[in-house]
């Protein structure tokens, strides 16, 4: 079983379904409510918990009734959760989302206490670093402590996932060193500056980010697959074929399969399919820890 530390973000997801967006100034009349429990680097951890690895989540919530509902959760997915924080001051992470007729998602979130997330709380989960087989990070929580993590990780010579969502830029010199990133097509334009519009400019965007200093890079592709190159070989994994109900959290869900598969010593091409099927599961499900797939269903 990998040992697998996921630093991150927790949210409340507040979903509502609707035949399409609105356009700005605009009051639809919208079909269904949902609350489900999301945050990327929960959503992650419950994922790759559920998927057999030894998930270990640093965090901060809310002293709230989202924060409290929050911890119970990860409790019931058997994490560990002695590096989640109350934070007295600041509300609990929530995040308001619209899902259309096609499955697709626009998301608006108030980071609340995962903005609190600091250097002293990475400091406080610093014995975890040299036991963990994988670190897996996204950019819901403050990223100079993203970037405070990642150079104590590299210190132990611990292998550290970052997926850099939300989008935003960052320093070469904070991606140098870093095992693998894992952007999306538009976080992979926002990092390089090409407009991934196809596999050659995967394979373009790809080399940017390696010559940047990072060992091995992924660009997930949505529904046609994702893309991976390194130093020594590229390839494409094509997306599984299902009927999408909702689209939210499932970057996230192939995130959490890919950091146990990599932690449980598997190659690329292997993590990479594990991670496809995990996702496909998922966006046939509403929400986003909710649709999070159980090891069985894959096996």
């Amino acid at each position: 079983m990998a040992n697998i530390l996921v630093v991150g973000s927790s949210n409340t997801d507040m979903v509502v379904k609707t035949g399409r967006f609105p356009v700005p100034g605009e009051t639809l009349l919208g079909g269904e409510f949902f609350m489900f429990a999301g945050g990327k680097g929960a959503n992650q951890a419950v994922a790759a918990a559920r998927l057999g690895g030894n998930v270990t989540f640093v965090a901060k919530v809310g002293d709230d009734v989202f924060g409290h509902e929050a911890i119970r959760g990860f409790k019931k997915e058997g994490m560990d959760i002695t590096q989640v924080i109350i934070d007295k001051s600041n509300p609990s992470g929530v995040a308001l989302i619209l899902v259309n007729e096609q499955g697709q998602n626009e998301i608006v979130v108030a980071s609340g206490a995962n903005e609190t997330l600091n250097k002293s709380d990475i400091d406080h989960a610093a014995h975890l670093l040299p036991e963990s087989d994988i670190i897996l990070v996204q950019l819901e929580t403050p990223l100079d402590t993203v970037a405070y993590l990642m150079t104590q990780a590299n210190r132990v010579k611990t292998p550290v996932i970052l997926n850099p969502a939300p989008a935003t830029k960052m320093t070469d010199a904070t991606l140098d060193g870093l095992y693998l990133i894992t952007p999306n097509e538009t976080e992979a334009e926002i990092l390089t500056g090409i407009k991934v519009s196809s596999l050659d400019m995967a394979d373009r965007a790809a080399g940017n980010l390696l010559n940047k200093g990072i060992r091995h890079v992924i660009i997930t592709m949505g529904a046609s697959g994702s893309f991976y190159k390194g130093h020594n070989e590229m390839f494409f994994i094509k997306a599984k074929k299902v009927k999408a109900l909702d689209t939210t959290g499932a970057g996230d869900i192939y995130n959490g399969a890919l950091a146990v598969s990599l932690g449980e010593g598997k190659r690329f091409r292997e993590a990479m399919q594990f991670a496809t099927s995990a996702a496909a599961i998922s966006v046939s499900r509403m929400g986003a820890q909710n649709s999070a797939p159980y090891l069985k269903e894959l096996i």
